[in-house]
């Protein structure tokens, strides 16, 4: 696996990691990390484990940081950019985000002026601090969509995500694990890696 650090252009500054497979990728998927004011960034573990089983199934990673905390808002403006980057570079392009990630990246996948391959949620709450209703925005996303959520999670309100899904007939995984998918991050690659791969 190749990597490279980049940074992303716009109004913020934006550094990502893109992980590659050797002999190149014609698809990427763009990752948006958790919570950035809860320790959360690109290295997350979720994020790692789904970009390795992507580039083994020859697809390229590009996991960002967001920039300066925006309650969602620029966060949501990062994701775009990213994707926006990504789909210079390659022919095909995913989104994939867990937790607060997964908020941003359905908000992205709903707004955003390209046309994606595939997006899948990992964990996502209902709503972000500035008003931005991630459930809501499901409806607007072209994409085949993947929402996946853990049985024990009292962390993030999913319940409204996964109910949003259901009603528009979007695949959705249940996994046996709490919120952070502790000692469960293979599930979560085999949930998530195979279904952007095949999509994208």
């Amino acid at each position: 696996m190749q990597q490279e650090t980049v940074l992303v252009p716009g109004a913020r500054d934006v550094e990502a990691t893109l992980d590659s497979p050797e002999d190149g990728a014609t698809a990427c998927v763009v990752m948006c990390p958790p919570h950035p004011q809860h320790r959360g960034h690109r290295g997350d573990d979720r994020l790692v484990a789904v970009a390795e089983c992507l580039v083994e199934r020859g697809v390229a990673a590009l996991r960002f940081d967001y920039g300066d905390w925006d309650e969602g808002l620029g966060e949501r403006e990062d994701a775009r950019n990213a994707v926006r980057w990504a789909s210079e570079r390659y022919e095909h392009v995913g989104l994939f985000g867990f937790s607060f990630g997964g908020s941003v990246a359905a908000l992205a996948a709903a707004s955003v002026d390209v046309e994606l391959c595939a997006v899948s949620l990992l964990a996502p709450t209902a709503e972000l601090e500035a008003g931005l209703n991630a459930a809501n925005a499901l409806a607007d996303v072209t994409a085949p969509l993947q929402v996946v959520y853990a049985t024990r999670d009292t962390t993030a309100d999913w319940e409204p995500v996964v109910e949003a899904a259901r009603g528009l007939d979007c695949e959705v995984v249940e996994l046996d694990a709490d919120h952070f998918f502790v000692g469960r991050t293979h599930h979560v690659a085999e949930a998530v890696g195979p279904f952007l791969a095949d999509a994208c």
